[in-house]
């Protein structure tokens, strides 16, 4: 297969973007929502480009406190927005939140980098960074929904053993339907992009396998680990009868 990649000139960018007006008419004319609508559409522009530009300063770095500082941020702000569905005790279960993804994600993210991929330095930013970023992002996804539940779950009575166990079956169900989903109903993103630029479907098929492997497990293990100790602190909180 050609090893060609496609330039897309910014001319082809604005011609992407014509189809998007029309849902935005349609917005304007049907929803109050339609401001909203325009300003995800800036954020998600000057968003992109700015991580293009920076992406392209971080691939080059040679340091690996770059990188780690790097992979550091991302952590953090996944742990914060993780508990963006949580009404109470934020504060106190951030820790566990932000434990959780460095333990399930971080040692995801080390088997994949060390045990398969054997990068040379360990810390190659062209790989590492984007599998970090799907690793963080889907555990987050997962933790998400999963600390949701268990706090829905918890405020309506159920106990907290019963409550982590629904918790964490409901949190899983967006990483289970996209493994039944990847070839059938759509190529992921990682996929199509390396079929796009030339590589040989049965090589991105293998690459999409370890990918997906890899957020399996860390999006289970982080929501587990998290669902664990939010359901200590919920034990130790519980009054005991008399």
């Amino acid at each position: 297969m050609s090893n060609n990649v496609i330039q897309i000139e910014w001319l082809q960018i604005g011609i992407a973007l014509l189809p998007m007006t029309l849902v935005v008419f349609i917005l304007f004319r049907w929803t109050t929502q339609a401001l909203t609508s325009v300003y995800s559409i800036a954020r998600m522009l000057i968003q992109l480009i700015v991580i293009g530009y920076f992406l392209v300063y971080i691939f080059s770095a040679t340091d690996p406190w770059v990188i780690c500082g790097v992979l550091t941020v991302m952590l953090f702000v996944a742990s914060w927005i993780s508990l963006g569905p949580v009404k109470q005790h934020r504060r106190q279960l951030y820790p566990k939140v932000l434990f959780a993804l460095a333990a399930g994600g971080g040692m995801t993210l080390l088997t994949v980098t060390l045990g398969v991929l054997n990068l040379d330095p360990w810390y190659e930013p062209r790989y590492i960074i984007p599998l970090g970023g799907m690793i963080f992002a889907n555990s987050m996804n997962t933790v998400s929904i999963s600390a949701e539940r268990f706090e829905s779950e918890v405020s309506n009575g159920q106990l907290v053993d019963t409550a982590k166990r629904i918790a964490f079956q409901t949190g899983m169900i967006p990483v289970i339907n996209s493994m039944f989903a990847v070839g059938l109903v759509a190529l992921p993103g990682m996929m199509t992009g390396q079929i796009l630029s030339g590589i040989s479907p049965l090589i991105a098929a293998r690459y999409q396998i370890v990918v997906m492997a890899m957020l399996f497990a860390a999006s289970g293990l982080s929501a587990a680990i998290y669902l664990q100790l939010v359901n200590q602190m919920a034990r130790k909180n519980t009054p005991k009868a008399p």
